[in-house]
C-alpha cells in the first residue's frame, strides 16, 4: 500500500545547508508528484493542538441555538461558526457531515485597514478560546512561511516569492468536528466528498481520528494514517493555477467510519494569497509543462469568491 512522503522539518530549520537542500527538493517533489506529504518534527507541541482541540470540543457541546449565535452568512462564513450540512463539496450537492469554527489573524491595531475580515470570538462563552486558537495559528502560519519559501527556492525563485504573496492574505484556520453519523445520513452525504482545496498551500495538524484519503494517479486511494507527531501538508488549487499544474492540486476525502458512534475533529489552516495576487500561470511554469496555458488568468479574490460560491458558503453575484 503506498503512502504519502513524510519530510523532517529539523532538516530545515538545522542550519545545515545540506540538509535543507534536501528538504526542500522533498517538499517540490512531494507535491509535484502526489500533492501531499508528512512534516514530523515541525516544533509546534502537542500540548498546543490539544488545548485547541478541548476548546472546539467545548464550543461545539454547547446548544444549537448558542452557537447559531455566531454564524457569519453576511461574510460567506470566513469567520465564525458554520453549522452542520451547510458546506458541500464543489459538483456534489450533499451536505458534508460536518460542522466548523474558522479563524484568521487578528487585525493589526493600527495602519491601513487589510483586505480581510474581522475575527469572531465566543468570549462570553468560552473566555479561554481566543487566546488558545490565535496561539496555535501564529505557530501554524510560521511553518507554512517556511514552507513557501522551500516551494519557492524549489521553483527557482526568490526564498519570499511566495510567503510575500501570502502577508496579510486570506489564510484561514477551520476547527471542524464531524459528529457521530447517527441513522439520518443523507443519500450520498459522507463526511467530506472528494474535493480539492482552494488555497496555497494547507497544514493539517493531527486529527482525532483517521478517515482521510487521498487520490493516487490511478484513481485508487492513499489512507493517510493518524500520527500525532506529523502535519499533513497539500497543494491547493491556487498554486496548481500559478504553475500551470506543476504543483499537484489533488483529490482528497474524509470518508464515513464503521462505527456511527465516533466523532473526529480535524484543523486544516489555509494558506491564502492577497486578493489582488495574479494567479494567471507564469510563462515559465508553462514552459515546463508543455507549452500550453492549462489554467485561468484570475485573481485569488476572485477565484476564492468563484469556490465560495460553489461549495455553499457564498451567494452569486
Amino acid at each position: 500500500m503506498r503512502s504519502i512522503p513524510v519530510v523532517d522539518y529539523l532538516d530545515f530549520t538545522s542550519g545545515d545547508e545540506e540538509r535543507k537542500s534536501a528538504f526542500i527538493q522533498s517538499v517540490g517533489d512531494s507535491l509535484k508528484d502526489i500533492g501531499f506529504f508528512a512534516l514530523k518534527n515541525h516544533g509546534i507541541p502537542l500540548s498546543a493542538i490539544e488545548q485547541s482541540y478541548e476548546q472546539g470540543d467545548a464550543f461545539f457541546s454547547m446548544s444549537e441555538d448558542v452557537k447559531r449565535t455566531y454564524l457569519q452568512p453576511q461574510i460567506a462564513h470566513q469567520r465564525g461558526y458554520t453549522a452542520f450540512g451547510i458546506e458541500h463539496a464543489k459538483n456534489n450537492p450533499a451536505p458534508d457531515l460536518k460542522e466548523f469554527w474558522q479563524t484568521g489573524r487578528s487585525h493589526p491595531t493600527s495602519g491601513k485597514k487589510p483586505t480581510y475580515v474581522e475575527n469572531v470570538w465566543p468570549e462570553n462563552h468560552l473566555p479561554q478560546f481566543r487566546d488558545v486558537i490565535d496561539g496555535l495559528f501564529s505557530r501554524m502560519e510560521n511553518v507554512s512561511q517556511n514552507l513557501l519559501e522551500s516551494c519557492s527556492l524549489y521553483l527557482g525563485k526568490p526564498k519570499s516569492w511566495l510567503g510575500s504573496m501570502a502577508e496579510d492574505g486570506n489564510t484561514i484556520m477551520r476547527i471542524i468536528h464531524y459528529p457521530p453519523l447517527g441513522d439520518d445520513v443523507p443519500p450520498g452525504a459522507v463526511r467530506s466528498a472528494e474535493h480539492e482545496d482552494i488555497n496555497f498551500i494547507t497544514l493539517l495538524v493531527t486529527a482525532t481520528a483517521d478517515g482521510l484519503e487521498v487520490m493516487d494517479h490511478d484513481g485508487s486511494w492513499i489512507k493517510v494514517e493518524g500520527d500525532a507527531t506529523h502535519i499533513i501538508v497539500d497543494s491547493g488549487d491556487m498554486l496548481q493555477n500559478l504553475t500551470n499544474g506543476l504543483f499537484k492540486s489533488t483529490t482528497h476525502r474524509v470518508v464515513n467510519p464503521a462505527n456511527s458512534t465516533e466523532r473526529r475533529f480535524s484543523m486544516p489552516m489555509f494558506v491564502h494569497p492577497r486578493n489582488e495576487i495574479d494567479l494567471t500561470p507564469r510563462p515559465e511554469f508553462i514552459e515546463l509543462t508543455g507549452g500550453k496555458a492549462l489554467f485561468q488568468s484570475i485573481t485569488a479574490g476572485d477565484y476564492l469568491h468563484q469556490r465560495l460560491v460553489e461549495i455553499g458558503l457564498a451567494e452569486d453575484g
